[in-house]
């Protein structure tokens, strides 16, 4: 089994809300987009082990051990003052995990579950583990039946979905805006990858969810709401 470990933010071992059904959801370390109205911001940066966090904890679960931050989940009391103190919108409680890892936490699960979602931050970065992990997953008899799912901003190639499409069952993607500028400020990158990544899902049928997101005053004009029109 592969020994690839994923740099995990949080781990839910149920949600109705990140797919279809009853869900354990992953949600990855990292971000390539900087969106100013993030739902989840403190998963765009990676721990640099600055060393910002250990004294806004106040129950003393991060130090700082050989120059890299070292955190103790048994004094954690789940404040997140930690969260709110890094100043590069990262998780000093990121957790590794392995292939293995998460096979176990999908069996201890498993009569609670109808699949699986890799979230994040932006899951596609760990793009080597995923295919791992879901691999893995519809390799195992006794996780038959589990569905497994990418919720992504489409910031992704033709090639690399040419790997992943076989292994998933569904993606949710997020479009963030249609108009290039507009996208561009919003999160400091080209929407010209997650506009294709729409098309590539859809016509391979693997496009569960589209999601927009609206911004008043920015993606709530004519030209957008036209452009998203066009694109459904």
């Amino acid at each position: 089994m592969s020994d690839i470990r994923a740099t995990v933010s949080k781990v839910l071992t149920f949600s109705c809300v990140d797919g279809p059904g009853n869900r354990l959801v992953l949600f990855l370390q990292g971000c390539n987009f900087d969106c100013p109205g993030c739902h989840n911001p403190h998963t765009i940066g990676v721990c640099n082990d600055c060393g910002d966090c250990i004294p806004a904890c106040p129950q003393q679960a991060l130090s700082l051990v050989g120059g890299a931050i070292a955190f103790d989940p048994a004094a954690c009391d789940q404040c997140d003052l930690c969260l709110l103190a890094c100043p590069i919108s990262a998780n000093p409680m990121v957790q590794h995990l392995s292939v293995a890892d998460v096979l176990d936490l999908l069996r201890a699960n498993r009569l609670f579950l109808s699949g699986i979602t890799v979230s994040g931050g932006e899951a596609t970065m760990q793009l080597k583990f995923i295919l791992a992990l879901f691999a893995a997953i519809k390799a195992a008899p006794d996780l038959a039946g589990l569905t497994c799912f990418v919720d992504t901003n489409g910031h992704l190639g033709a090639e690399a979905w040419a790997r992943l499409l076989p292994l998933t069952d569904g993606v949710m993607l997020d479009i963030k805006a249609f108009a290039p500028e507009r996208h561009l400020a919003l999160t400091g990158q080209s929407n010209a990858r997650s506009l294709a990544s729409a098309r590539i899902l859809r016509a391979a049928g693997k496009l569960h969810e589209l999601r927009y997101l609206m911004v008043p005053g920015q993606t709530d004009q004519d030209d957008e709401i036209a452009a998203l029109i066009d694109l459904t």
